[in-house]
């Protein structure tokens, strides 16, 4: 083997570490907080966990995304993206801005199901019968939810 292709195979074994790394829940001190989830032991189980302030109006693809966020997704994360206590987490929470859980990464939660790394709810399912489009409009409602709330 040459050395060309020896330094793009530890480069390439490197980079997939850091990753790994990344998403199996490391710290992020990068963006100025940490990553641990709070306390919701004073929470009746089932209760919402964050208190959400709705924007005045939600954009049109954002409209939709609600729509089909309490069709598919609100059983789960709560009304307005709340989360239940015992059940799933809020979405409109500082662990999944922008920075450390991209739109990309409710796209492949929803696919793919994931694995619990910041809450102790347990892995969250596939969700059937979402397209990324549809998703992707979740997200943008989401989002919207995070800004009114001063999560960016």
């Amino acid at each position: 083997m040459d050395k060309l292709t020896a330094l793009i195979g530890a480069v390439v074994i490197v980079g997939g570490g850091l990753a790994v790394w990344r998403f199996v829940g490391a710290e992020d001190t990068a963006a100025g907080h940490s990553m641990t989830s709070p306390d919701t032991s004073a929470i009746a189980q089932g209760d919402p966990i964050a208190q959400v302030k709705l924007p005045d109006e939600l954009s049109q693809q954002a409209a939709l995304g609600k729509n089909i966020f309490e069709a598919k997704c609100s059983e789960c994360h709560g009304e307005n993206a709340a989360g239940q206590n015992g059940v799933a987490p809020p979405l409109v929470h500082k662990i999944y801005e922008p920075g450390h859980h991209s739109d990309m990464a409710f796209v492949l939660a929803a696919q793919n199901g994931v694995r619990a790394h910041h809450w102790n709810f347990g892995n969250m399912p596939k969700i059937e019968g979402l397209t990324q489009g549809d998703v992707k409009m979740v997200a943008a409602y989401v989002r919207e939810l995070q800004r009114a709330n001063g999560i960016n």
